[in-house]
């Protein structure tokens, strides 16, 4: 009997060892234990499109360990987006010069008149130069996060280059509001004059006036001063869209909406510098008498006549002054 009592013992205590055993042993549906130093890093990669494990503070985004996708990200904000942006501008720049170089400033053929009509108003030039002005603020300092720290920190050292940064920074993202504020003002006083029509059509067809001397008549907005109207317009609200989403962040989305925002707002971003370049070029030493229209808010009369002559019939009749008459018809532009 006692040696019956013994086995039973001896079995039980088996069983139990067993079972123990067999319940501390890994399960291999059991999850990847992501601080583990023998976990290799292709095991993290295979177990989702984030590892992600759970924390004890408010913020429970803090708990993504590892985002596969921010790899792609920073090889686009590294490397891709300095080509894109390089291309752009600089390729945009040196075109312009070679152009101005074959064709030189376009002049007023007929030579100036004397003569002069109200183009823009101090209230339209006012939201020009506004937005104008940031514009430029903002391109520089955007410029400097992706450009900075290759080109210009190495030619200023660490110490200047915080410092600048840091006051980029700062001058980035306050300007961007009197910007978006300048953007939604353009739309608005604007947009009637800027709807494209078959007059466009032909516009471009035959140059626009800037390649040869043929001078297609527009009225107040010829083709390509529309197409810079919508691309700012577009173009202004997409970098202003995305731009706040980043001020602000994991408001309106989680880490894979930042990223998208930061690539939409960064390639948008150089794309509208270098559309503004051509943009800048013909208002200066493009085209004889167009800084005009936003320095003093006037144009000479030869200067409408060829580039903007159906506009200019238009005033002439609303304000009853003869486009040939000595005297200058200083009315408000529509």
């Amino acid at each position: 009997m006692a040696s019956l009592a013994r086995f039973v013992r001896l079995a039980l205590g088996a069983c139990i060892l067993l079972l123990l055993v067999a319940t501390s042993a890994p399960s291999q549906a059991q999850q990847v234990n992501p601080t583990a130093s023998s976990v290799k890093e292709q095991q993290l990669l295979q177990e989702l499109n984030r590892v992600q494990g759970r924390v004890s503070i408010p913020d429970q985004r803090s708990g993504v360990l590892e985002q596969p996708a921010g790899r792609d990200w920073r090889e686009f904000r590294n490397v891709t987006l300095r080509w894109i942006g390089a291309i752009a501008i600089l390729g945009t720049f040196a075109g312009l010069v070679i152009f101005y170089l074959i064709r030189g400033m376009v002049r007023i053929e007929s030579g100036r008149s004397g003569r002069t009509i109200v183009r823009f108003t101090a209230f339209e030039r006012f939201v020009h130069w506004l937005t104008a002005t940031c514009f430029i603020i903002l391109a520089i300092s955007g410029l400097n996060i992706t450009f900075g720290r290759p080109l210009l920190l190495p030619l200023i050292g660490y110490e200047a280059f915080s410092e600048w940064s840091q006051w980029a920074k700062y001058a980035h993202n306050y300007l961007s509001f009197p910007f978006t504020i300048g953007v939604v003002l353009i739309f608005l006083i604007w947009v009637a004059g800027n709807i494209p029509n078959r007059l466009d059509i032909d516009w471009l067809k035959r140059g626009g006036g800037i390649v040869g001397h043929d001078h297609p008549p527009a009225y107040r907005f010829n083709a390509g001063q529309k197409a810079i109207y919508w691309i700012v317009v577009i173009g202004g609200a997409a970098v202003a869209i995305t731009g706040y989403e980043l001020m602000f962040p994991f408001y309106l989305s989680g880490i894979e909406g930042m990223q998208t925002a930061q690539i939409v707002h960064s390639v948008v971003a150089v794309l509208f510098v270098a559309v503004m370049l051509g943009h800048i070029y013909i208002g200066t030493i493009g085209m004889e008498g167009a800084f005009e229209a936003m320095g003093s808010g006037t144009v000479d009369v030869n200067w409408a006549k060829e580039h903007h002559r159906l506009w200019l019939e238009q005033e002439s009749a609303r304000t009853g002054v003869n486009e040939n008459t000595p005297q200058s018809a200083a009315s408000p532009a529509e």
